[in-house]
């Protein structure tokens, strides 16, 4: 791997949220920078909600190749975009900018980055069956990415709320766009929960629980057979309540680091045209 050397040539991207500075972002693409020999860099930058339009703006200004955004941006950044991609559209979120001759296009590589990390895995995706924990932004990136890239059936399981609504009225829109059949329930229904998980193939917790805290959504273990697979979407920690109790019952089990993975290289290629080097990345933050 060479070191890029920094200079009046060198171009940036970045990372914009609040927190970012947890990001594996600057890692992953500075890594491939160097690796490929792009003369880039990408940095980290923690952006309150008040300063988003100035921090858009920026990346005119600075000449930047583009950004990835995480929370609290990823709905607001919307607006300040000259164009959105189809699936950014559809998601009605962006994770990606690319700065293209003055122009921002936003993309969504969230719904990619999960398809690509099950594709990798080995896991089926035509005409196979999803049950989904969750109604948040991966939720709605994973559910519209599995309806067009082939899914038959998604059953979504979440919580009563503003969420759960929101998700509703996004299935509606879907409705006509994609043959899958998408249905949400509440979180709630355990006797609903348990059929959907025995007619599935897949399993997916796309929550926060059980990053912090030693937690599972599922509560009974009978659940797990060993034609399931279960996938939580978190990587930190790398094996979550969730993933134990999986793998207990002989389940294969993924972790949201090649979601990841796969989200980011998706990024690096819309900015450089160029793969990123996927093996050579993972074996670093895989140890991180």
């Amino acid at each position: 791997m060479s070191c890029i050397e920094v200079n009046g040539h060198t171009r940036l991207a970045g990372f914009f949220a609040s927190p970012a500075k947890h990001s594996l972002s600057p890692t992953l693409h500075t890594t491939s920078f160097e690796e490929l020999g792009i003369n880039a860099v990408y940095l980290a930058f923690d952006i309150k909600p008040d300063q988003l339009d100035a921090a858009i703006n920026s990346i005119r200004t600075l000449n930047m190749m583009g950004v990835n955004l995480s929370m609290p941006h990823k709905v607001n950044a919307l607006p300040l975009m000259d164009e959105l991609s189809k699936e950014a559209t559809l998601i009605g979120a962006i994770n990606t900018i690319v700065h293209k001759e003055g122009k921002l296009i936003g993309h969504n590589t969230d719904g990619f980055g999960f398809m690509e990390s099950l594709r990798v895995n080995q896991v089926p995706i035509k005409n196979q069956t999803m049950t989904l924990l969750g109604a948040g932004g991966a939720a709605t990136a994973i559910v519209v990415q599995a309806a067009l890239d082939g899914f038959k059936k998604i059953h979504l399981f979440s919580r009563p709320g503003e969420r759960f609504d929101d998700m509703q009225k996004k299935i509606e829109e879907l409705s006509d766009k994609v043959t899958c059949k998408i249905t949400i329930t509440n979180l709630f229904d355990l006797p609903a929960l348990k059929q959907a998980i025995s007619q599935s193939h897949l399993l997916v917790n796309s929550t926060s629980v059980g990053m912090t805290t030693d937690e599972s959504l599922i509560t009974d273990d009978a659940i797990f057979r060993k034609d399931l697979v279960v996938y939580d979407v978190i990587y930190n920690p790398r094996k979550t309540l969730l993933l134990k109790q999986a793998q207990s019952k002989g389940c294969q089990t993924i972790n949201g680091l090649d979601m990841l993975l796969y989200q980011g290289a998706k990024a690096f290629n819309l900015w450089t045209n160029e793969d990123m080097p996927v093996k050579k990345v993972k074996d670093i933050i895989d140890t991180i």
